[in-house]
């Protein structure tokens, strides 16, 4: 299957769609197309937690504020997948981590103990035809129907082991990283960083959930005030704020039945701190 995933909301993610499409009979599945807008950095945490759920795929992933620009366009060969997506390191975190998963139940028997990169090399064919191989930007704006999608397209088709045997992938061993920020424990606090706000309202941060195990049924102080720290949602009041560790196992701020960014006040790349 080919995966998707985007910043680009509605109605971009069509026109991907019908290039791939054109080109294979492959089955498509959305991931999400409401990632933060621009924000690499939030592209790459969610990644991180959806992709490595998936048998051996083509993630075709477009968090692209770089667009338009001499920044290369990528395959990232990693645990039995092949991403494809710009070059400004949002594949980074993922293919590190499908790179070194070596769970039994992967679904694969790749190799996990490094990933390889490739860049996707441009075309000069005819801009306005889909097809055209290797892919011709006919738009400085919109690469992800331009060249990520009929770049996915053609991994697909040739393969993940052998997409490389194509004179439009190169390897290369120069590309741009992205490293999620480390928190700062000591025995008595931690101080983190936001990297996501769901859907819900729930703030994510960077703190590992082991952190705060021992603090389960008391109260920290987040800032400056203070919040119980909970298994789950429901065990405290509706409208109540809460510190729980979330399905990712990070250390999430939240309100039962609210929204936990608005409540907390706080919001993606602020810093935050939890003392007990």
């Amino acid at each position: 299957m080919i995966t998707l995933s985007s910043d680009f909301g509605s109605p971009y993610p069509a026109a991907m769609k019908g290039v791939i499409l054109r080109m294979t009979d492959t089955r498509l599945v959305d991931i999400a197309h409401d990632l933060p807008r621009q924000d690499t950095r939030a592209g790459a945490f969610w990644l991180h937690q959806v992709l490595p759920y998936f048998p051996p795929a083509v993630p075709l992933a477009v968090v692209d504020p770089g667009v338009g620009s001499e920044r290369d366009a990528l395959v990232v060969r990693a645990g039995g997948h092949a991403l494809v997506g710009p070059d400004n390191g949002v594949l980074v975190p993922v293919a590190e981590h499908l790179a070194s998963d070596d769970s039994e139940d992967s679904h694969d028997g790749h190799e996990r103990d490094e990933f390889e990169v490739f860049r996707i090399r441009e075309g000069d064919g005819d801009p306005d035809d889909p097809l055209a191989w290797p892919p011709t930007a006919g738009s400085s704006t919109f690469h992800g129907r331009d060249v990520f999608a009929p770049a996915a397209a053609k991994v697909y088709e040739l393969g993940i082991d052998a997409f490389d045997d194509d004179e439009a992938f190169e390897p290369t061993e120069e590309y741009e990283t992205l490293e999620l920020p480390e928190p700062t424990i000591t025995d008595d606090a931690a101080t983190g960083t936001v990297l996501a706000v769901d859907e819900f309202g729930n703030v994510v941060t960077n703190i590992p959930g082991e952190h705060i195990e021992d603090q389960f049924d008391t109260y920290v102080e987040v800032g400056a005030m203070a919040a119980p720290v909970r298994r789950s949602h429901a065990e405290v009041d509706a409208g109540q704020r809460l510190v729980t560790i979330g399905s990712h196992g990070n250390v999430e701020l939240a309100v039962n039945k609210g929204r936990g960014d608005r409540s907390f006040g706080i919001s993606v790349g602020d810093r935050v701190k939890l003392s007990w």
